[in-house]
């Protein structure tokens, strides 16, 4: 019972705290580097945050160590006029994109800077780390925004992108979000490099791994036995949790599936990893990324990041060439939104011709030869 009260407490404190404590918005991106530069799908979520408000400080959030970090903060300072702070974590902790550090170091940006709305894209990175921070603050995060009406009023798709759902936010700050990067493109903007940088400071780690609830309550929980106790059984402590392994990913030089301006899929109707080859050779004619249904990962014959889909990664390319795809509605959902769509299958009443702009009823095997024999190699 006492440890209940004693939550309950804490959780009124904060809940006023961050009620009433911020007034005007501010927002918090949290931002992908690699290879001391921002990835694109990172500056669609500032495009986002501008939606928010007009009068919107827009502060970037990058982890992780050594010199890439810190060449990324660079680049970032300068890339988008938005952006007014870069806010630097050099530690080994963010290494790697481990969940249990990050959101801890999100926690304490919050609680330092007290932000009104936190963005992450809905990729592989922002749906990991954004619901554990979203845990620690204690508020329920918005995700895959597609669009924003408002402060607090945003469009998110539901089952599976057939119908559009309009969410209001009621909760307390901050107003946490996944934004799809392909419903915000960034628009080519030239920025002067003298007069447009941002301030790059470093973020202060030395109370990282202090208890949950030092910040809030500004006790020494260390000096107070019986609280300490009852935290640590309650919440214990989520560092350390999880550790990274490895990094799989194939050097093809093709371009990034998620950033593509043109995407070659293949279905299962290849029928093996060796037939899938085709769709290789055609993307590299085209300079294309390659995706591929879930049907024809779960059969083996390409690897789970080149999945389109609702459970795979959702693209908006410029030109979206689907060869042997049914168009089943989990994979519509990841790529309804390109602005071309063409679609080769023998089926004539494939799914797939019904959100297609250009269809061709024919077979693939011999409409891909004939495609590798008429286009030129790229130069």
């Amino acid at each position: 019972m006492a440890s209940r009260l004693l939550l309950q407490n804490l959780s009124k404190r904060h809940l006023l705290r961050s009620t009433f404590a911020s007034r005007s918005a501010s927002t918090l991106v949290l931002a992908e580097h690699e290879g001391g530069s921002i990835k694109a799908q990172s500056l669609s979520a500032v495009v986002a945050a501008n939606s928010l408000s007009q009068d919107n400080p827009v502060s970037l959030l990058l982890a992780g160590s050594g010199s890439s970090l810190h060449q990324a903060a660079e680049k970032a300072a300068t890339c988008h006029p938005s952006i007014s702070q870069v806010l630097v974590a050099d530690s080994e902790k963010f290494a790697y994109p481990l969940a249990e550090p990050w959101a801890k170091l999100i926690q304490l940006v919050q609680l330092k800077g007290d932000y009104s709305h936190v963005i992450a894209t809905s990729d592989s990175f922002g749906k990991n780390i954004l619901p554990r921070a979203a845990a620690l603050l204690d508020v329920s995060p918005v995700t895959d925004v597609v669009d924003i009406n408002g402060p607090h009023q945003f469009i998110r798709p539901i089952y599976a992108g057939n119908a559009l759902c309009t969410v209001q936010y009621t909760g307390a700050n901050p107003c946490m979000l996944t934004v799809r990067s392909t419903s915000f493109p960034v628009p080519h903007i030239s920025v002067d490099s003298k007069s447009g940088a941002a301030s790059i400071s470093e973020v202060d780690l030395s109370t990282l791994d202090e208890g949950p609830f030092t910040w809030i309550l500004g006790l020494q929980l260390e000096s107070i036995p019986c609280l300490e106790a009852i935290i640590l059984t309650l919440i214990a402590d989520s560092v350390g949790k999880s550790r990274f392994m490895k990094l799989s990913s194939q050097d093809t030089g093709r371009p990034d599936l998620g950033s593509a301006k043109i995407v070659v899929t293949g279905g299962r109707a290849l029928k093996s990893a060796e037939n899938f080859k085709m769709i290789e050779k055609l993307a590299e004619k085209l300079g294309a990324a390659v995706g591929a249904t879930r049907a024809a990962v779960d059969a083996g014959f390409v690897p789970n990041e080149l999945q389109v889909g609702q459970t795979g990664k959702i693209v908006a390319p410029e030109l979206y060439m689907a060869f042997g795809v049914s168009g089943a509605i989990q994979h519509l959902a990841g790529m309804k939104d390109s602005k071309i769509i063409v679609a080769v299958n023998k089926d004539s009443d494939a799914p797939i011709f019904q959100v297609a702009d250009y269809g061709l009823v024919g077979d693939l095997f011999e409409v891909i030869p004939e495609l590798l024999e008429k286009l030129p190699e790229k130069k």
